[in-house]
């Protein structure tokens, strides 16, 4: 029997040759076809591979001659002398980059404000007495003295009093049996007879059971009503009518980009970038600028972290428009390691319920489109996307385009409050909040029935 011959070993240059005499020996198109295996197909099919060849081939043509004529290869080849690695610009980047407003457009808006308002705008705010409308609104009414109080406050102080009696919302301190219907009271009366009664329950609850807490507390918060009457309390932090004697500076300091405290150096743009003021070089050019001058339609408020007695930033009302019950809610003016802490957060919800609890309708805010972080924080609020306005306002000397974003009062009472209060404070807080106004509200209807009671009675006894 013949043994089986084993076909020779092929090196491999001779492999490299035997397919390099494939392709020489490609005469004609059925040649490519046949060496694919591809030669039996029908003829249609055949024009289709071809074609198909064809517009691959002039495909990569044209993208590479695009890249070499934008200089993409330029680029590329000075990156890697340079070793510098060129990355998609920050939104801060890009609103610098925006192109600025023709001189004649500059020069007309110049022309028109001093022709029209005399190129003063706002009203310097510095002092008690200097406190826009909307501010003193705002603010937590309390009376210097018996003799300055006024007689809404008084009735409503005396209710809360004897409310807070029957029902204290906690355990009374030792030594102190006053203190919890004292702290009710005021922060019941303070919240000013036009606001409602749900936002005045609780408001004067949580502000209870934080002054109540525990001997300490119940002095802090009596030594804070004391020298700040009129701030708006939260959890996390409280509400100061902004004041550029008491904040500018520690504003600056903050959002200067210098190093302050434990938070390191950074780049200012990132706090005043897409506002039409700042950075500022020292403390009283902040102080003449829009931060502390404000329009008479306007107010400010200075955010102070509750623990620490820290400043965290300021916000700032604007365009405010009562006779159609709206205004607007400017971003915070914070540094970057604050940009979307609890702090943020509760200064925006202290002033949101307040102004509802007013009776707005409407309140909006206005963010630049290219402002990414600022975006987010209508976002985090709940608000509403309503639009975008093209060249809306004039930033820095360039276009500005804006996007709206709208909360209404309908939404507010029917689960956004309840949404933020759950997102700060917990879930276990924000049912709290629901009993606490519940009971007050079965407590009021109760109240109002045997007052009813007492009147049909006495009405009665008048007739006998």
């Amino acid at each position: 029997m013949a043994s089986a011959t084993t076909p020779p070993e092929l090196t491999d240059l001779e492999k490299l040759l035997h397919a390099f005499s494939t392709i020489t020996s490609i005469t004609s198109p059925n040649d490519i076809l046949a060496a694919f295996g591809l030669l039996d197909l029908p003829v249609a099919q055949k024009y289709g591979i071809v074609f198909g060849c064809l517009t691959f081939t002039i495909t990569v043509i044209a993208v590479l001659s695009l890249l070499y004529l934008g200089g993409s290869f330029q680029r590329m080849e000075e990156q890697a002398k340079s070793g510098e690695l060129v990355t998609a610009p920050d939104s801060v980047t890009q609103r610098k980059r925006r192109p600025l407003l023709l001189e004649r457009l500059l020069e007309g808006r110049e022309w028109m404000l001093q022709k029209n308002y005399g190129g003063q705008l706002r009203t310097k705010v510095g002092t008690n007495e200097e406190f826009t409308n909307l501010t003193k609104m705002l603010m937590t009414a309390a009376p210097l003295d018996r003799s300055s109080m006024s007689k809404d406050y008084e009735e409503n102080y005396i209710k809360a009093y004897k409310r807070c009696q029957d029902k204290p919302g906690g355990a009374i301190l030792g030594g102190r049996p006053n203190h919890r219907f004292e702290a009710y009271a005021r922060a019941f009366a303070g919240c000013g007879s036009h606001t409602t009664l749900n936002y005045r329950w609780s408001y004067a609850r949580m502000y209870e059971n934080m002054a109540g807490k525990s001997h300490e507390s119940e002095e802090r918060f009596q030594t804070l009503y004391k020298e700040r009457p009129h701030d708006i309390i939260g959890k996390t932090c409280r509400l100061e009518p902004l004041l550029g004697s008491r904040h500018c500076k520690e504003l600056w300091e903050i959002t200067s980009g210098n190093a302050c405290n434990e938070h390191k150096a950074y780049n200012a743009d990132e706090v005043w970038g897409f506002l039409d003021c700042g950075p500022f070089q020292n403390v009283q050019e902040m102080q003449d600028s829009e931060v502390f001058h404000l329009d008479y339609n306007a107010a400010g408020f200075a955010i102070v972290e509750f623990v620490t007695d820290r400043l965290v930033g300021v916000v700032h009302l604007s365009q405010d428009d009562p006779k159609n019950l709206s205004v607007q809610l400017d971003l915070p003016i914070v540094k970057p390691s604050s940009d979307g802490s609890i702090e943020q957060l509760e200064a925006c919800f202290l002033l949101l319920d307040r102004l509802f609890a007013h009776g707005y309708r409407r309140i909006q805010i206005c963010v630049d489109a290219l402002d990414v972080r600022g975006k987010r924080l209508p976002q985090r609020l709940g608000f509403t996307q309503e639009g975008q306005i093209p060249k809306h306002m004039i930033v820095k000397e360039a276009n500005r385009d804006s996007i709206i974003y709208g909360m209404l009062n309908s939404d507010w009472d029917k689960g956004a409050r309840s949404f933020l209060l759950k997102k700060m404070h917990g879930a276990a807080f924000e049912n709290a909040d629901k009993a606490i106004v519940a009971k007050e509200e079965a407590a009021e209807e109760e109240a109002q029935q045997l007052r009813e009671k007492k009147e049909a009675e006495a009405k009665a006894n008048t007739k006998k």
